[in-house]
């Protein structure tokens, strides 16, 4: 229950879920927050031992896929998931690492890699997928260097480098989206100025229901990296379009924007 539903050690200690297990079954002892957690971690143990002993095999090759990103706290992270086939040609996706990095820098992400496959005693990786960021190249080129020394990949390392499709569509799409930069920053801006606090979110709706549009969803503001995000903000922006004229009628800080207001 504490893995499944990822509630926290405490839980076992509450006062709600004390009283719950006092009606369900009175003589069950319910164990405290660090027995639940030791018992979690001797999970987490057991199978990663289970999980060794498969990757480990002579014959078993992994697919790699790899990708790093910064939090609002400006701190970097990298997570490496694997991705293979058991003898019994069912696939299987696995986080082998989930780490904080110092930078986003190539060599740093190899090394940070091939610790994490020399912990897990992964020999045969098979393709590592990666985004077009130029420090991949990095990766995957120290990473070839490493394992010829392993002397272990079934194609002699050709074919390792695979680049993620959907960030190549992502940037084809962003490339043709440039001709209408000026039009989507525009939206892009006045679903920002009514998301950017409650206040305005009070009088958008207002106006929603000035002009009688009979919408419950609201407007969605886009990550600017990922076009399907955009796309969305595109698309809840427009069932708008007579709300946002009305609020440019009766706001006119709105009016005042950067880049101006959004127009037909």
């Amino acid at each position: 229950m504490i893995i499944v539903d990822e509630l926290p050690f405490k839980f076992v200690e509450g006062k709600g879920f004390l009283h719950f297990m006092s009606v369900v079954q009175p003589k069950l002892s319910i164990p405290k927050r660090i027995t639940i957690a030791r018992d979690c971690w001797d999970l987490y143990t057991s199978e990663k031992h289970k999980l060794k002993s498969v990757l480990n095999k002579s014959n078993q090759c992994v697919c790699l896929t790899t990708d790093c990103w910064t939090s609002v706290k400006n701190l970097s992270y990298l997570c490496l998931t694997a991705h293979f086939i058991d003898h019994d040609w069912k696939i299987h996706k696995r986080i082998m690492n989930f780490c904080p990095i110092v930078n986003h820098k190539g060599v740093t992400i190899g090394k940070k890699i091939e610790k994490c496959l020399e912990e897990w005693l992964i020999g045969n990786v098979f393709t590592i997928t990666v985004d077009n960021a130029s420090s991949n190249d990095v990766v995957i080129t120290y990473l070839k260097n490493t394992m010829n020394d392993w002397n272990s990949h079934p194609l002699k390392r050709e074919h390792m480098h695979v680049r993620c499709c959907a960030h190549i569509l992502n940037l084809v799409v962003q490339d043709g989206l440039e001709d209408y930069h000026s039009s989507i920053s525009k939206i892009r801006n006045a679903v920002r100025y009514v998301r950017a606090s409650p206040g305005r979110m009070d009088r958008f709706k207002t106006c929603i229901k000035e002009v009688r549009l009979q919408e419950k969803s609201i407007v969605q503001l886009d990550v600017s990296t990922r076009w399907n995000s955009t796309y969305i903000m595109l698309e809840s922006a427009l069932k708008f379009q007579r709300a946002f004229k009305r609020l440019s009628e009766k706001c006119a800080d709105f009016v005042l924007m950067k880049d101006g207001i959004p127009n037909k």
